[in-house]
């Protein structure tokens, strides 16, 4: 959208063709849609988005995006050939057009110039490597979580979004609401004094392992494209199961194959409310110590002394996601249902906090394309991901261990620890890299 990502935008284009246009005394005729008149978006204005793996939540995400009037989705990539068809099918009917082009693989759509960013929502399995992929095409990206299978493969993560000046928005959708918002506020400004402990439900502290289910005949590439599906994966037999719901057989976006910890509720889950605990210590480094779970708590040290406890039990009744932020002198709970439960009424300070339950993602979207243009950074960013998905990942290495492990946020290792440290990261499949 800005001359800095692109030799030359589609404004500053528009704009010299409108300079050249002045010194010809030729009468034209501009449609107020071109102008940005009417209500209409300018063309300079409209941010062109394409899909990659747009499954049961990502038509959600779909969703949202066609509500903004300065979105145009144009391309869907997918590997099962009934969803790029019912993908296409949502955006013609949105614009009444048959231009949504369709495509088995994503890199023709990341070759694509004409789009500025894309929607990321494969399976787990996918998400980090083609969120990399896509930031060196130069393209923006929404990604859902969890946004890395791996703390190598979350580091490397970071990196790329930096290194390629990429607008980077995960999927983490509470940031954008007002009641979770002002939870983290209270406890990042001091409100609560200082911060003792920081509670997150994982919804399930097993470390789940990626199994094989019975062969079947491959199916058509054409129609479901197994190969592509499995991607980065370690190599398993076709089953339709677990083509089915897309990726479900890394639901937890973790370790794979082998019999590894693929990840269980602390990660999928996890990454929700443990971004939420991280935003509420001011988005800094990870804990630096992951005891194994005792009872339904998981507790985490950060280097201050403060506690992240993954708890699966004792919650206040304010729906899913539950996030609890305990400072010396008040504390404050949260849910999706939109409420807050405080310590004390003093904590609102005579503020209304709007409560807008059922974790909509239209604000995150909002918030994304708005930097889209400003070249901002977005609340849900590339390194707020980051050192929330380290957490999750190196609790889950201390469930699948049995035993605490120490986590050095200097090197990005784990201290004296050789077995922990190689679960750091995983091979990929052939011919895929970070």
């Amino acid at each position: 959208m800005q001359a800095s990502r692109r030799k030359v935008s589609r404004r500053h284009a528009l704009q010299a063709g409108l300079s050249a246009g002045a010194a010809f005394a030729v009468p034209t005729i501009i449609p107020s849609s071109a102008l940005g008149l009417d209500g209409a978006v300018a063309p300079s204005e409209r941010i062109i988005v394409g899909g990659i793996g747009i499954g049961r939540r990502g038509e959600y995400d779909l969703g949202c995006f066609l509500e903004q009037p300065d979105v145009i989705f144009t391309a869907i990539a997918d590997v099962k050939q009934g969803r790029r068809e019912a993908v296409k099918k949502i955006a013609d009917t949105k614009y009444g057009t048959q231009n949504c082009t369709m495509h088995r693989d994503f890199r023709e759509v990341l070759d694509r110039k004409d789009i500025d960013a894309v929607l990321i929502a494969t399976g787990p399995n996918w998400h980090g490597l083609l969120a990399m992929l896509a930031a060196k095409a130069g393209k923006d990206i929404y990604c859902e979580k969890p946004c890395t299978k791996n703390i190598a493969e979350t580091l490397i993560h970071r990196d790329t979004m930096r290194r390629c000046g990429t607008v980077f928005q995960a999927g983490t959708q509470r940031r954008n609401l007002p009641h979770y918002a002002f939870a983290c506020e209270l406890a990042r400004t001091g409100r609560l004094g200082k911060i003792k402990k920081v509670f997150a439900h994982p919804r399930g502290m097993t470390a789940l392992l990626s199994g094989w289910l019975p062969e079947a005949p491959l199916p058509d590439p054409k129609v479901d494209d197994w190969d592509m599906y499995l991607g980065p994966a370690a190599w398993r037999p076709f089953n339709a199961d677990t083509l089915k719901d897309g990726f479900n057989f890394e639901k937890g976006g973790g370790f794979i194959g082998g019999g590894v910890p693929k990840g269980g509720g602390v990660l999928e889950w996890g990454s929700h409310c443990v971004d939420l605990c991280q935003w509420a210590v001011n988005d800094g480094p990870p804990p630096v110590e992951y005891h194994p779970p005792k009872g339904d708590e998981i507790v985490c040290r950060y280097a201050d002394g403060a506690e992240l406890i993954f708890r699966e039990k004792d919650w206040i009744p304010l729906g899913s996601c539950p996030v609890r932020f305990e400072g010396e002198t008040g504390w404050v709970e949260a849910g999706d249902s939109g409420k807050l439960v405080l310590s004390s009424p003093e904590l609102l300070a005579g503020r209304k906090i709007e409560e807008i339950g059922g974790y909509p993602a239209t604000f995150h979207v909002r918030d994304f394309l708005d930097c889209v243009k400003t070249r901002g950074k977005p609340k849900g960013n590339a390194d707020a991901a980051c050192n929330a998905h380290i957490a999750c990942h190196a609790a889950n290495i201390a469930i699948y261990l049995g035993r605490t492990v120490k986590f050095d946020n200097a090197t990005n290792m784990f201290v004296g620890d050789d077995e922990a440290n190689r679960l750091r990261s995983e091979a990929l499949r052939e011919p895929w890299r970070l």
